[in-house]
């Protein structure tokens, strides 16, 4: 086995006189594109956009590199997922069921509820909630294939009721991944394309002759997906624009150092830009655990990816104590937050900023990634100060509700044309005191 150098990983104190400059740099991410992947983008949505089919079919042989014999030969009937679902072997057949199971009955608890109340006057008032029509899925397909995700996003979009689930997934050199298809008719996907890239988010957004408009696009996906669905946000609605992925540990220096070490690899496997952090209040455990790294490291499949990831954005810290890890966690609100700690419930109560908080010792970050229930579709790059999970209220949308009675309507009259008048809106106020009795 190749001997993997250790990764240069930054050490960090909260009473370093930099360290509020090192951790800000440390935690920087731009996940705008530059302008070269933009224009490339643009691009390609204006020619999706000009020639529909003709275009997906260039681009599938240009960046797939196989020849689509039409546009038909694009589409993956309902037969070719069953077939992929039988296929597969019986324990990740069962291992997919089971974590569809679990994701399933945890979105049966986000669905929101519409109400109606009735108030003095007798004016009915309420909120009617109903799903989105159809919704695109991206799934990645370049370096690795990703059958979970085509478990968090269709899922709980079928809870919510939504009609039509259109999956698109890139198939580089024509060669489908059967975990995929398996799970896309687990999940109850209703049609599935062979496409990848920008392309297929244009198509989603706007529609070719035989790739559905869609109303919203969840899923990851690389630079190019992810410009995509930034720029054709406005005419659909998108999930989020996702950077690498992170996560966060805070320890008290009780958990087996091994354990926290692979916790750090599991997400720095991801791509060389994702991040990984340890807190803890020890600065003998974060020996401990920088010595786990060492010695695990080689062992790790994709151990060149990992030591890229934290020698470039990974981090062991040392904070005076647990209220002080605390308040790091706000400020860095990672997508991936363990709690490796005695009372991790308590230390949550401080937790106001995180994807997902995983409570525990025994509470591995990768049990969420798969089969623990909840979406593991998070927010990244900070956004969880002002973000969520993907849920099943991603995939409703809400209309008000507004009944006046006669009486309610002269109760309300006169308010509603003192405001209008007051901003000139002469046709607003005239309009209420039409209802209330009055004219003018």
């Amino acid at each position: 086995m190749t001997k993997i150098a250790h990764p240069r990983i930054a050490r960090l104190s909260t009473t370093d006189a930099d360290f509020d400059a090192r951790l800000d740099a440390l935690l920087a991410w731009e996940s705008v594109s530059d302008a070269g992947v933009k224009q490339i983008v643009e691009t390609v949505i204006a020619d999706i956009r000009q020639r529909g089919d003709a275009a997906l079919i260039d681009y599938t042989a240009r960046f797939d590199h196989w020849q689509p014999e039409n546009a038909a030969a694009l589409e993956l009937d309902q037969a070719r997922l069953s077939e992929a679902l039988e296929r597969i072997p019986s324990a990740q057949r069962q291992a997919l069921e089971t974590a569809a199971e679990r994701i399933r009955a945890y979105a049966e608890h986000q669905r929101l509820q519409g109400w109606e109340i009735t108030d003095a006057e007798g004016n009915l008032l309420g909120q009617k909630v109903s799903p989105l029509d159809r919704v695109g899925l991206y799934v990645p397909g370049g370096k690795a294939a990703y059958p979970s995700s085509v478990l968090m996003n269709a899922l709980p979009a079928k809870v919510a009721g939504v009609p039509e689930l259109v999956m698109v997934v890139p198939t580089p050199g024509g060669e489908l991944n059967e975990l995929v298809l398996a799970a896309a008719a687990i999940a109850g996907v209703d049609r599935a394309f062979a496409v990848g890239g920008a392309q297929a988010v244009a198509a989603l957004a706007y529609g070719t002759e035989t790739v559905p408009a869609c109303d919203k696009i969840v899923g990851p996906g690389n630079i190019y997906v992810a410009t995509a669905k930034r720029a054709v946000f406005g005419q659909v609605g998108i999930d989020m624009v996702a950077g690498p992925s992170e996560i966060l540990i805070l320890c008290d220096g009780e958990t087996d150092p091994d354990w926290i070490a692979m916790d750090l690899f599991s997400q720095a496997e991801h791509d060389e830009d994702a991040q990984s952090i340890l807190i803890a209040w020890d600065a003998d455990y974060l020996d401990q655990v920088s010595a786990s790294i060492e010695r695990l490291l080689p062992q790790m499949e994709r151990s060149e990816i990992i030591a890229q990831a934290l020698s470039a954005r990974g981090a062991l810290i040392l904070a005076r104590d647990q209220d002080e890890a605390a308040e790091m966690a706000n400020r860095i609100a990672p997508e991936h937050l363990e709690l490796s700690v005695a009372e991790p419930q308590a230390l949550a109560e401080k937790i106001r900023h995180a994807g997902a908080i995983f409570m525990g010792r025994y509470t591995a970050e990768a049990l969420g990634d798969y089969c623990a229930g909840p979406n593991h579709v998070l927010p990244t790059s900070r956004t969880a100060r002002f973000s969520s999970p993907l849920g099943v209220y991603d995939f409703q949308k809400r209309s008000s509700l507004i009944m006046a009675s006669a009486a309610g309507a002269a109760a309300l009259a006169d308010s509603a044309s003192a405001l209008a008048r007051g901003e000139g809106l002469t046709a607003h106020a005239r309009s209420a005191e039409y209802r209330g009795g009055g004219r003018d």
